[in-house]
């Protein structure tokens, strides 16, 4: 079976797309994506980049209306403008690194997705984050404890210099063979990759 490093960032809007599908996508061409969770914020402050630039409305709008568009084609659905940017971004991420740690990250950051793009619930705030853990039946004191222990931070900028190794300038990337697929849409084309 074909391994593939998915590297994401709870933040990144067009990611969305691909938390929501990846695992039917993964069963439907019997490969494995390991989820990485990362800073892309870090790293488009280096390349100062500004993905929703508040000059350019005529871009801005219509990237919110691709998403809506893109998740209609697969099947569920996208209401926008979601909450952006987030203000507890570090924080989701770090949650997801600990939720992979132990077992409920995937649950966690698809769940905090959908209750972002489809309610409007800005993730890693309250009462977004208890409800969630409520959901999940996660001990909510305990990872509060647990996510700003050194451990998890060292993980998360480990994985972020690993995306930055890997050239990785955006969210979701997929790294295969040392080729990056940066996009929603170039998921199936690490697939392609990976089995060759």
């Amino acid at each position: 079976m074909s391994n593939i490093d998915f590297y994401f960032s709870i933040g990144s809007t067009y990611t969305y797309l691909s938390v929501t599908r990846i695992l039917d996508v993964e069963k439907k061409h019997q490969v494995k994506f390991n989820w990485i969770p990362f800073s892309v914020r870090a790293i488009m402050k280096e390349m100062n980049n500004i993905p929703f630039p508040p000059d350019k409305k005529n871009k801005v709008d219509y990237m919110w209306r691709d998403i809506e568009r893109r998740a209609e084609g697969y099947g569920f659905f996208a209401k926008t403008p979601a909450p952006y940017p987030l203000t507890q971004f570090d924080l989701a991420n770090k949650l997801a690194i600990l939720g992979l740690k132990e077992g409920w990250g995937i649950d966690y950051v698809r769940l905090t997705y959908k209750r972002w793009f489809q309610e409007g619930k800005e993730p890693a705030t309250e009462p977004n984050i208890s409800e969630i853990f409520k959901e999940l039946k996660i001990d909510q004191k305990k990872a509060m404890e647990d996510v700003i222990k050194d451990e998890i931070e060292n993980q998360y900028q480990q994985n972020t210099n690993n995306a930055r190794n890997n050239k990785a300038f955006g969210s979701p990337t997929f790294v295969v063979k040392n080729e990056i697929f940066w996009g929603d849409d170039r998921m199936e084309d690490s697939i392609i990759w990976s089995k060759k």
